[in-house]
């Protein structure tokens, strides 16, 4: 790294490179780091290249230094401000299939015994 990076410091960089789980951003020419695809915006992420292009200037926060290692731990997120609870565009929510099943005592579960019956039985055991 030829500039000393540290954490929590703000600075401008440059998209280099773009892969399914982030982006890799040049602060110098000599060092770059990865924002992780949950640290791009606020809210949900499915594509990068919906929010990121090659060649992007981004301002991003130092989450970590990686010294030994050459790696920084970058956020764009952490740059911006939250928005609102009514602005967050919400990740759609999956739909849970419903199902009606109509149960009759002739129809009940096979195994299982209901509470009643179990009921009426402890009562018989009760009295013994």
């Amino acid at each position: 790294m030829a500039n000393s990076y540290e954490v929590g410091n703000v600075y401008t960089g440059k998209v280099t490179g773009i892969q399914p789980y982030g982006a890799f951003v040049a602060l110098d020419s000599d060092t770059q780091g990865l924002v992780h695809i949950s640290e791009i915006t606020h809210g949900f992420v499915k594509d990068i290249n919906d929010v990121l292009s090659v060649g992007d200037e981004v301002t991003v926060k130092v989450l970590t230094v990686d010294e030994a290692a050459g790696k920084l731990s970058l956020s764009i997120r952490a740059t911006q401000e939250a928005p609102e609870a009514a602005e967050r565009k919400e990740r759609p929510k999956k739909r849970q299939a419903t199902t009606t099943v109509k149960a009759t005592a002739e129809s009940a579960p096979q195994g299982f015994n209901t509470l009643k019956e179990k009921l009426e039985e402890w009562i018989e055991q009760s009295k013994r």
